[in-house]
């Protein structure tokens, strides 16, 4: 794998996940205004809103608490399993919590980004980009991707 090609991926991860870079255009995702106004990466949209917010399950049928502790989830697996570790899933359970405090709140954000983190870190550590390594990566893009969207969906109806 080319090092362009696996940060082109790299690239379009952290805008889904972080948001734009204040000022500068965006590949996928609105941009975020000079100013850093304007934010729609996926845990700067999680962070606007409360925990009555969050758990508001909207006619969607599940709220951003359950979106953001299944995202977590999701990288949290895969990076398990790039470092060589095989846990026991359970991806019904990975969607709660449904309802959550002000406090659990904080603590599924601060999870998310934990785990967006450590995607980052094993993308530094990681010396051999074969299929397996490079289709983690896409994987998790593709993933975070949607539920971004989902979410975008979620706050505009909660």
């Amino acid at each position: 794998m080319s090092d362009a090609f696996i940060g082109g991926i790299l690239h379009i991860f952290r805008e889904i996940c972080e948001g734009g870079k204040p000022g500068e255009r965006t590949a996928i995702i609105d941009r975020t205004e000079a100013d850093g106004t304007g934010n729609h990466g996926l845990l700067a949209t999680l962070d606007r809103l409360s925990a009555e917010q969050a758990s508001n399950p909207t006619a969607l049928g599940l709220g951003a608490a359950a979106h953001a502790a299944h995202a977590a989830y999701y990288m949290e697996v895969t990076t398990l399993f790039a470092r060589g570790e095989h846990p026991k899933m359970d991806w019904p359970r990975s969607f709660e919590p449904h309802t959550v405090s002000a406090t659990e709140w904080a603590a599924t954000r601060l999870r998310l980004r934990a785990a967006y983190e450590d995607v980052l870190a094993l993308v530094g550590e990681t010396r051999a980009w074969d299929e397996r390594a490079a289709g983690g990566l896409a994987g998790n893009l593709a993933h975070a991707a949607y539920h971004l969207g989902a979410l975008r969906q979620v706050v505009k109806l909660a």
